[in-house]
Parts: structure tokens; sequence; C-alpha cells
């Protein structure tokens, strides 16, 4: 039973199941208003907000919402069953009684079900587009509207334990410095993004490092060039970076096409002697076919036109040349293996790579859903855009599975969705990645 549905919710459920079939009560004694219309208030503005072990108001609106959710389906039952007792006992009388108290009923109802209702779809993290879409479609269609709405609370619920166990463990003073590595973290992003402080390419993987005593910075370069170019701009980054904090060298960690950049930098532009060690996640460092029959199997007028709609609006959000086609065209199979023929990669410097596979695609979010089994055909088990085979490089190579019914995606091993998958905790993984960095001495 989650957190947020023991207990004190009990007796929410108690009094709100009264509340809602007051009516008898009330008809009788007016002067009961005095102390239901308080209570129920205080009930729709207060349960479930007193969650403990966490001061966020996002997570207190979500838990307060799933409470009167929970409350509002469990209250269905003795609803029922008083107005089935009502109507039985009016039988040879006038049905007043019963229809005014069902339509009081109804109406308290409605207003504890669209309360929680409306926390939990403006602050869960973890319902998604699909249920928000499936519980507006279902609302109307009775039993499945109960069993969508279960669902529902099922997840919020989930989220909101998940959430506060999270909590504690970042908060525990033993933790604070666990992730001090002695020379800090530059995160790189792949292709076709850029940092952004309103939307962190890395979800709440920073935030969590940082917590664990973590010093972290970006690479900042544009989102979409030529490995060469994006190489030239890390190498001044980084250098900046250094010369700035005086730190000596840094700790990489590089997403996708990030890693090819970063490995372009380390052997063409001297950044060599800034770098302790270099972690690439999902990077395709044998490219990807798929990508490279897409090129050609796609006519030049359409890539030309995807092309220039990609650079315009790349430009006008601050992008100084983004060259879409240049970009793809760095990561198929083919240039892969010149750049491979071409790159070295210096002893002094500890190399390592992470991959992920989707084991049931279906599950998983769009579009990386639908592109897996395309990709498949080309280069086998996927994460939705890199096969398996082109993730390994360096030292050390680890290749993420869950037993789960999902599997890992390309965008997962960044938190893109900010999703909290069933075997797989992406903010502990990060966190267990520079714990091992720390160790090691970096």
């Amino acid at each position: 039973m989650k957190r947020c549905l023991i207990l004190p919710n009990v007796i929410y459920f108690v009094l709100m199941s009264i509340i809602l079939n007051s009516f008898m009560l009330v008809k009788r004694s007016p002067h009961a208003l005095i102390a239901i219309i308080p209570l129920f208030l205080l009930l729709n503005l207060f349960a479930g907000t007193k969650a403990k072990g966490t001061k966020k108001l996002r997570l207190k609106i979500c838990n307060h919402g799933t409470v009167l959710l929970a409350v509002f389906a469990c209250s269905l039952i003795p609803s029922l069953l008083w107005h089935a007792v009502l109507a039985f006992l009016t039988i040879s009388d006038t049905y007043l009684d019963f229809i005014f108290s069902a339509l009081y009923c109804v109406l308290m109802s409605a207003l504890l079900f669209w309360n929680g209702i409306i926390c939990v779809y403006c602050t869960s993290a973890q319902m998604g587009i699909r249920w928000r879409v499936i519980g507006a479609l279902c609302g109307m269609i009775p039993i499945l509207n109960l069993l969508v709405l279960t669902r529902i609370i099922g997840v919020t619920a989930e989220e909101v334990e998940f959430e506060l166990e999270k909590e504690a463990v970042e908060s525990d003073p033993a933790l604070a410095e666990i992730c001090k590595t002695k020379y800090p973290i530059v995160l790189v992003h792949g292709v076709f993004f850029r940092d952004n402080k309103l939307f962190n390419y890395w979800g709440r993987v920073p935030h969590t490092l940082k917590l664990h005593g973590a010093k972290i910075y970006y690479g900042e370069h544009q989102s979409a060039l030529t490995v060469k170019e994006s190489a030239r701009e890390l190498t001044a980054r980084i250098k900046l970076i250094v010369e700035r904090s005086g730190c000596g060298k840094v700790n990489i960690i590089a997403h996708s096409k990030g890693g090819l950049d970063c490995r372009y930098a380390i052997s063409e532009f001297g950044l060599a002697p800034y770098v302790a060690s270099l972690t690439t996640i999902n990077t395709p460092h044998r490219g990807c076919l798929f990508a490279e029959r897409l090129l050609y199997a796609i006519p030049d007028k359409i890539k030309n036109n995807v092309a220039k709609a990609y650079n315009v609006t790349l430009t006008a959000l601050g992008d100084e040349e983004p060259d879409f086609l240049a970009a793809v065209n760095d990561l198929t199979a083919a240039s892969c293996e010149k750049m491979n023929k071409k790159l070295s990669f210096p002893s002094g410097i500890y190399a390592q790579s992470v991959g992920s596979v989707l084991s049931r695609p279906q599950n998983g979010q769009f579009p990386l859903n639908l592109s897996y089994r395309y990709v498949k055909n080309f280069d086998g088990e996927n994460d939705g855009l890199v096969g398996e085979d082109s993730f390994p490089f360096g030292e050390k190579y680890t290749l993420l599975r869950t037993n789960g019914k999902r599997g890992i995606s390309h965008g997962d091993m960044i938190d893109l969705n900010r999703e909290n998958i069933r075997g797989f905790d992406v903010r502990k993984f990060y966190t267990e990645l520079v714990k091992d960095l720390r160790e090691k001495g970096f």
C-alpha cells in the first residue's frame, strides 16, 4: 500500500463518506451544515498536502490530488449501498428524499473528483500525455472510467512514493559528497538539442549529482554541426572551464553524438591534457546503418526542405550556423568508419562507454518506440536510434537492460521524459557512475 493511501486517509474516507451521504441528516437538522460545509472544504483543500519528507509544492499537490481521487473512488461503494437502502426505505412513500439525496451526493462527489483530477493532471510527471488523453476520452464511459481512474491513482501514488524515497536518500548527510570528484563533470549533449536552463537536456540528473557533491558544467555547443565543428566548439568551451575554475582537468560525460564530438576534440584539437576521463552514453561509435539507408531513401527535395526548416528554426533559437544534413551524415556507418580510422585516443585518459536497449518498445515513449523496429532491420537490437554493436568504446563497456516490459531508450538514458522506469533508476545510475569516477581518483 502506497504511503499516500494509508492510515490518515482512512479517516478522510470515513469523514467524506459521511459528508457525501448526509442529506437526510441536513434535512432533519439544517444546523448540521455549520459543521458539514467547513469540514468538506477543509478536506478538499488540505487532505494529503502534508506529505512527510518533501518541501516540493508540486509533489504535495500531486499527493493531495491522489488522496482525493482515492477517497472519491472508495466512497462510491458506501454511497451506492446507502442509496440502495434509501430507495428501499422510501418505496412506499415519496421518492423525493431519494432523488434529492442522490443529487446532493453526486454534486459533492463531483467537487471532490474534479479537485483531485485537476491537481494530478497539473502536477504529475509520470502520467504523461497518454494517461491524460485516456482519462479524458474515457471519462464519460461507465465502468471503463473507473478502471482508468484506478490506473491513474496507481500511477500518481507510485510517483509520490518513489519521489519521497528519492528525497530521503538525496538528503542523507552521509551521501552528501559521494559524487564529489577530484575534477568537475562536463555534461555534453547530443545532436539536435541545446543546453537550456528552462528544459534541462539531462532531466533530473544534474540536480541529483549536485546534491551528492558534484560540480557540474555543460558543453554549451550548438545543436547541429559536423563532428569536427562541434569538437572545435567543445575544445574552446572546456579549455575555458579549466582556465576559469583552475580545476586542471574535467570528467566528460557525453551522450549520443556528443561522444563522437569529444573523441574528435581529444584526438584532433589538443583537448587531451584537459580531460581526466571520458564516459560516452549511447554513442554511435560505429555509426547508424539505418541513418545511412534513410538518407539514401529520402528524396533530395524532402531532405533539403526538412534541413532548411530546422536550420531556420534553430538559428532563431540561438544557433549560429546549424547544418542539419551535415550533422546527420556524420552519424552514418560509413562516416564513423572513416572517423574511427583517423582518430587516436591517449592512454592517459580513462575511457568507458554505456549503452541500453529497448526490450518491448511498444511500452516506450514516442517516437523511439516506433523507430525501434525500423532501426532493428539494419542495426539489430537498439535503443530506438543506435544499435547495440555501436556502443562499445574504451576500457569498460556496460550494456543496460531491464526485466520489465519496457527497456531503456536513447532518450531514457538522459531522463528526457522525466519518467520513472521500472527496473531502471536513471538518477541512481548516474550517481553510481560518478561515484565510481570519484573512487578511481578522477
